[in-house]
C-alpha cells in the first residue's frame, strides 16, 4: 500500500511539474531564444531608464531558402531581448547610421515584419536610437480594411 502511495505521489508532482512548465509565461520563453551573454552597450541605459529590463543578448537567426532547388541562406540579427511587464517580452533593434528605419507603413513592413512573424508571441519591437536617446515601441497590428 505504501509503495502504491509513494508512486501515486511522484506521478502527481510530475504531473504538476510539466503543467507549470507548460503555462503560457513558461511558453513565452521557451520560443524565443534567450543568449544569456549581454554585451555593454550605452542603449542598455536607454532600456533601462524607459523601465525595460534586458534579459537576453544579440541573437542571430539563420534562414534557409529553396529557390529551383537551389539553397540561399541568411540571417537575421537581434540585438537584445528585453522585458518590461510580467509576461511581455519585446525584440530589441538597434539603429545602424548605414540601415536607418523609414517610419512609414512600407518601411515597417519590409524591416520589422520578419521579425514579428518568426516570434508572433513576442510584445513587440523596441528600436532604440542610440544617437537621439530614444525608444521606438513598434506593435503589429491589423487593418480591418476600413480605413482610406
Amino acid at each position: 500500500m505504501a509503495f502504491i502511495g509513494v508512486a501515486l505521489s511522484i506521478f502527481i508532482i510530475y504531473r504538476i511539474y510539466m503543467w507549470l512548465q507548460s503555462s503560457p509565461r513558461s511558453f513565452m520563453k521557451d520560443q524565443i531564444p534567450f543568449n544569456k551573454v549581454i554585451i555593454p552597450h550605452p542603449s542598455i541605459d536607454i532600456l533601462e531608464d524607459e523601465g525595460y529590463e534586458v534579459v537576453g543578448g544579440k541573437l542571430k537567426i539563420p534562414l534557409s531558402f529553396n529557390v529551383n532547388g537551389a539553397q540561399m541562406y541568411s540571417r537575421l540579427f537581434i540585438d537584445y531581448v528585453a522585458t518590461k511587464e510580467e509576461g511581455s517580452i519585446y525584440l530589441v533593434i538597434l539603429s545602424r547610421p548605414r540601415k536607418p528605419l523609414d517610419f512609414t507603413g512600407s518601411g515597417l513592413r519590409d524591416t520589422l515584419l520578419p521579425y514579428l512573424l518568426i516570434y508572433p508571441e513576442c510584445s513587440g519591437v523596441l528600436y532604440v536610437n542610440t544617437a537621439a536617446g530614444s525608444i521606438q515601441v513598434i506593435k503589429l497590428g491589423r487593418d480591418d480594411g476600413e480605413s482610406n
